[in-house]
């Protein structure tokens, strides 16, 4: 088993981390609102572990992340003054030792230098993963996470680096809108010309599966041509404009994200939306959600505890794990209001 050990070559150390309370109080900074929770089971009568993760990075170097299943808070050194970083981890739960890629996914992101263009953040996440999948293949194991990023600069848009099936949504009044595409065999079949649009959505959206083709740490299959092929690349597979079918056209993995004062952003697991029919909650989150007057803190407790009544009312499927960010760029009026944090 790997034991997950901060470098002893770098200065971080989880000796100076601090646990926190999951009582967790508002969070403002300087130009980002956000609301984080990570459950083990939104109804406490599934998973046994919580093998999801995320990492926040505030304005201030501050990260916020969890640790042997607590949530966790480090001072970062020489973190720039307004640069910010969330990501969402969900370790693979077919596989042991899930948890603890996540962690040491989080553990290579809190060493990695704040990134100001996306060929620097690229080159950052792709050498992390090819460092694990190293460590983890000598170590004798086959397991990854998801990885959905966001890095966000302090004068520039947001920069996206995604891996997996964990989504970012942007949600208005009238309006939920997925900007990631799923890592999973319909994509790849799509890729194949062997699904249309139609097809491809009622596969990914509508139904739920727990099947992926692509995860940090582990590798991928997105890039073989035969469907069949069951050998895993090393190397990370980009989605982009060269290889994504015509109806996923600018939904690449890696790219610049405006995010805009009229929206709220939620970035999560698949624990969310893990249900019999999942585009009836999703059908929800603009009433639950955007309400631009109301704490996101609020807002999200709404969210998950309308999760867990749809997952007791379907009985017979467990709750996975789940993981939220709700994110919200400060309007001038909500900027100009005194912070509680």
């Amino acid at each position: 088993m790997i034991q997950p050990q901060m470098h002893t070559d770098h200065p971080l150390s989880l000796s100076n981390a601090e646990p926190i309370s999951h009582t967790t109080s508002p969070c403002r900074t300087s130009h980002l609102d956000i609301a984080i929770r990570s459950v083990r089971s939104p109804t406490g009568y599934g998973r046994h572990e919580n093998q999801d993760n995320f990492l926040f990075i505030d304005d201030r170097g501050r990260a916020r992340f969890l640790w042997n299943e607590q949530e966790t808070r480090l001072q970062l050194p020489d973190w720039p003054d307004g640069h910010q970083r969330v990501a969402v981890l969900d370790g693979m739960g077919g596989h042991s030792h899930g948890r603890e890629a996540a962690e040491k996914a989080v553990e290579g992101l809190l060493e990695l230098s704040a990134a100001t263009d996306l060929a620097q953040l690229s080159n950052g996440l792709n050498g992390l993963h090819r460092r694990l999948y190293q460590e983890f293949q000598t170590a004798g194991l086959e397991t990854g996470c998801t990885l959905i990023l966001l890095e966000i600069p302090p004068r520039s848009p947001a920069i996206l680096f995604h891996v997996g099936d964990s989504r970012i949504y942007a949600i208005d009044p009238g309006n939920v809108q997925c900007l990631t595409v799923d890592h999973v065999p319909a994509t790849h079949l799509a890729m194949l010309g062997l699904l249309d649009s139609a097809q491809w959505l009622q596969q990914v959206h509508v139904q739920t599966s727990s099947q992926i083709s692509q995860a940090f740490i582990l590798g991928s299959t997105l890039g073989a041509t035969n469907f069949y092929a069951d050998t895993i690349d090393e190397e990370l597979y980009e989605l982009h404009e060269g290889n994504l079918p015509l109806f996923l056209r600018g939904l690449n993995d890696r790219r610049l994200l405006e995010l805009e004062s009229d929206q709220v952003y939620l970035m999560a697991s698949d624990g969310l939306w893990h249900l019999r029919n999942p585009q009836a909650f999703i059908k929800r989150w603009p009433v639950l959600l955007a309400q631009p007057h109301r704490p996101l803190e609020e807002l999200l407790d709404a969210l998950l505890d309308e999760l867990a009544v749809a997952i007791q009312q379907q009985q017979h499927q467990p709750d996975d794990n789940c993981t939220v960010i709700l994110l919200r760029k400060p309007t001038l009026e909500t900027a100009d209001a005194p912070d509680g944090s």
